[in-house]
């Protein structure tokens, strides 16, 4: 149950991130309520993950998670590069959290 945690976690960072660059953009109520929402349910479900998994592994998936899927949201939704390096270099990230959850 804590790995699906902190995979919520993470994809709830991801929400946060996507929910800062809104508010960048429309600046309203909606978008920093949304924003709070996304970061509270994120350290919310970080910290049960934490109840049982070891600290530096849940913090490293949970930052994984959350820095490779918001260079992927901004990718498909803000027009960033898709340059192959960029992907190269997420992939490795990922790769990374993968490694920490077999070796956990």
């Amino acid at each position: 149950m804590a790995w699906i945690s902190l995979v919520f976690a993470g994809s709830f960072e991801m929400f946060g991130v996507a929910m800062i660059n809104k508010l960048h953009h429309d600046r309203n109520w909606k978008s920093l309520a949304l924003l709070i929402f996304g970061f509270s349910a994120s350290f919310i479900l970080l910290s049960y993950a934490m109840e049982t998994l070891p600290m530096g592994t849940a913090y490293a998936i949970w930052t994984g998670i959350g820095a490779s899927g918001g260079a992927i949201l901004g990718m498909i939704l803000y027009g960033e590069s898709k340059d192959w390096k960029r992907i190269v270099f997420i992939c490795m990230v990922l790769s990374a959290a993968v490694g920490l959850k077999l070796v956990s």
